[in-house]
């Protein structure tokens, strides 16, 4: 236990040092053992060079290698996922203003990381790049115009079913799997009950929780969230031109069969009957209650969702307390419209916004509660994050927060803009991550799947490339750079950034080919839009690309000349590693377009017969 100790404290102190301006800045490890070596004298020697040689070996022999008892057996794993928080948000990330206790507990505890990036700025793809561990570019979740994220529950697209996710895995390896709120990777593929995308058939023992997503809609005093193509306007064409076929007809200046007026005001009317049951009954359509593949609420009752999903996550909990397991709390919050219940009204100074970030924080409080409860604190290892940044343009015209993004520009649905897709993270495992630390590394959500997956036993698939990487190296302190060299940031499926992370000298390089046009209001939302597009006439397509050092300006202030040498030697590096990932990628079957995206009545979940789809089943 002593030798144990003192390679825990040496892994710390190597954490301490590379944090500091003060000490030299290589990035080796080895470099760590020589300038503390009392006889290497700052060279290396003989007995150095030996010394690191069989240093694995004996650790090895004495049972002391850097990965103490609690990895002895399978960690249980707890995943927390908030919806649309952004950076700023949080106090340990610098918000001073709103009261994040629980989560600033956890940072405390653990590895905060600061250069945590999301696969997407939206919610489906990066969702699906977090279970997966893939670019959404190459499961086929990238959306696709107005169908950036899944749209219906009653769509045939969503995670496809020959993905692997890491609960899927992990279910192999003997743990039992939860998950709780937010899904929104679809549910159907052919029928109302084939549940072909459903989180059951993705892995996952349990589901309570909402196999879409909380919006607007689900709160009917609220104003559509949905897009609604505008259909008044095409409505009004479609009752003129009928009228003006009917007078023309009469009146004989009109040469048309009445067949054919029929016949067309039948399919005009049929057409907007589809469209007004579909977006005119959405709180039933979309914001529906599930435990497993029973249908208990439709629709959802707003006002209980935050106690259920403590209620569920803690009985889930105590069920597997003699584990091994994984939950996934996939938070509802603070996705708009913000719904926060009546104890946590008007408690923070962000109207509900900041409320609704507040009762999220007391909810994971109250379950890391029942982690310590149990006894479980120790052999547990537990994440926090957001999927991806701040919904800057539902914020406009309130009195809500608008710097939640923190530095950086932009924010949801912004394709490769640092606030759409830079992410709180942090990750607590008592005795073997370091508490109280911080990590200025690339990491990425996806790197989840293949941190988990080793942890729990399990082997990544051969048969697929997988973009995330293992981070337990970089947590412990083991290594010192990322395992992440290029990050490739898409919108829908458009390459819009790249970033790179020069480790020679320590360095992150940007690439912008594509932004978005920012609203003159400010705040830094998209022009003329609730929604953000990812090409056409509302970006910028920028000839030459941009290119920002976010190592000295993560703001995204000043780019650098394109005149430099610097310019063309950082660029032409980035551009072939785009090369290289271009010739990774392969068509697929996309899941978020055209008919794949759209309401089937054929395919809508319901606990009546359809269309009379309403219950409540759930008691408190």
């Amino acid at each position: 236990m002593r030798a144990r100790s003192h390679i825990q404290q040496m892994a710390q102190t190597r954490h301490e040092y590379r944090g500091s301006s003060d000490l030299p800045t290589s990035t080796s490890s080895s470099h760590f053992f020589l300038v503390n070596h009392p006889d290497t004298g700052g060279s290396w020697t003989l007995n150095t060079c030996i010394y690191m040689a069989i240093l694995p070996l004996l650790l090895l022999v004495l049972g002391v290698f850097p990965v103490n008892e609690a990895t002895a057996q399978k960690p249980n794993i707890l995943l927390f996922l908030a919806d649309d928080l952004g950076i700023g948000d949080v106090g340990c990330y610098g918000n001073d203003t709103i009261r994040t206790p629980n989560i600033d507990r956890l940072a405390k505890e653990g590895v905060k990381l600061t250069h945590h990036i999301s696969a997407a700025s939206l919610c489906s793809p990066s969702r699906s790049a977090f279970m997966t561990g893939r670019y959404p570019i190459r499961t086929g979740m990238t959306g696709h115009h107005n169908g950036k994220v899944l749209l219906w529950n009653a769509a045939s697209g969503g995670l496809p079913t020959n993905e692997t996710t890491f609960a899927k895995i992990l279910k192999e390896q003997g743990y039992s799997t939860g998950i709780l709120g937010k899904w929104h990777l679809g549910v159907n593929c052919e029928s109302s009950d084939d549940f072909c995308h459903h989180p059951l058939n993705h892995g996952f023992d349990y589901f309570y929780g909402t196999p879409f997503s909380l919006f607007n809609d689900c709160e009917v005093s609220r104003e559509s969230e949905m897009p609604m193509y505008n259909k008044q306007l095409q409505a009004q064409i479609f009752l003129i031109t009928v009228l003006t076929l009917i007078v023309g007809k009469i009146w004989k200046f009109i040469h048309i069969p009445w067949k054919m007026i029929v016949i067309c005001t039948l399919a005009g009317s049929l057409y907007f009957m589809y469209w007004f049951i579909a977006f005119g009954f959405m709180p039933y359509w979309n914001c529906i209650l599930m435990r497993n593949f029973e249908i208990v609420e439709q629709p959802m009752d707003l006002d209980k969702k935050a106690t259920q999903i403590v209620r569920e996550a803690k009985a889930f909990i105590n069920r597997n307390k003699d584990g091994p397991f994984l939950l996934f709390v996939s938070f509802l919050h603070i996705h708009t419209p913000h719904y926060t219940t009546k104890e946590f009204r008007g408690r923070s100074k962000h109207d509900l916004y900041g409320d609704n970030i507040e009762e999220m924080d007391w909810m994971l409080g109250q379950i890391l509660d029942s982690i310590d409860q149990e006894g479980l604190i120790n052999n547990t290892l537990t994440y926090f994050a957001s999927d991806h940044g701040g919904y800057l343009e539902g914020m406009i015209g309130s009195l809500h927060l608008k710097g939640s993004n923190g530095i950086y520009r932009g924010g949801k649905g912004m394709g490769g803009m640092e606030g759409g897709i830079r992410v709180p993270g942090i990750l607590r495992w008592p005795n073997v991550l370091p508490a109280n630390a911080i990590i200025d590394k690339p990491t990425s959500l996806m790197d989840i799947f293949p941190t988990v997956v080793k942890l729990g036993g399990g082997m990544l698939p051969k048969d697929r490339i997988i973009d995330g990487k293992d981070m337990m190296p970089l947590l412990q302190g083991f290594v010192s750079i990322s395992a992440h060299e290029f990050m490739f940031h898409y919108c829908e499926e458009y390459l819009h950034a790249v970033r790179w992370q020069q480790t020679r000298i320590e360095t992150v390089w940007k690439v912008h080919y594509i932004s978005p046009k920012f609203s003159p209001e400010g705040a830094g939302a998209c022009y003329g839009s609730k929604f953000c597009t990812c090409s056409g006439e509302k970006v910028i397509y920028h000839v030459p690309p941009l290119l920002y050092n976010l190592s000295n300006d993560p703001s995204e202030k000043n780019p650098l000349s394109n005149d430099s040498e610097l310019y063309r030697e950082v660029l032409q590096t980035i551009q072939e590693a785009v090369v290289r990932h271009n010739a990774t990628l392969h068509p697929v079957p996309q899941q978020l377009y055209g008919l794949n995206n759209l309401w089937d009545p054929r395919l809508q979940p319901c606990c009546g017969t359809f269309p009379f789809c309403w219950c409540n089943k759930e008691t408190d």
